[in-house]
């Protein structure tokens, strides 16, 4: 007849390490910095005017200001290409 492919007994883990819930470790878990979340909810839904991509200033503008000058930059390259490549030289 046919034989299980399966072993009946599991082989047992190599490499098992009893894991702990951090309830029964009794440490308390200390984050990098202080939760900023309601501070930056304030900032962001205060309707001054400002665009959403704009609202923390300066390290915003000057990140809008490069993404379109690349973003321009490269269609305005794009563009150079096609011509070159529409008329090639005799």
């Amino acid at each position: 007849g046919l034989k299980p492919s399966v072993p009946a007994d599991p082989a047992p883990l190599i490499f098992a390490t009893p894991t702990k819930v951090v309830s029964e470790s009794g440490s308390v878990v200390e984050y990098m910095g202080a939760n900023k979340v309601s501070d930056l909810q304030k900032l962001f839904q205060t309707s001054d005017g400002v665009p959403v991509h704009l609202k923390r200033g300066l390290p915003d503008k000057l990140l809008y200001r490069s993404t379109m000058a690349l973003t321009i930059g490269g269609a305005m390259y794009c563009l150079v290409a096609l011509y070159i490549a529409a008329h090639p030289r005799k």
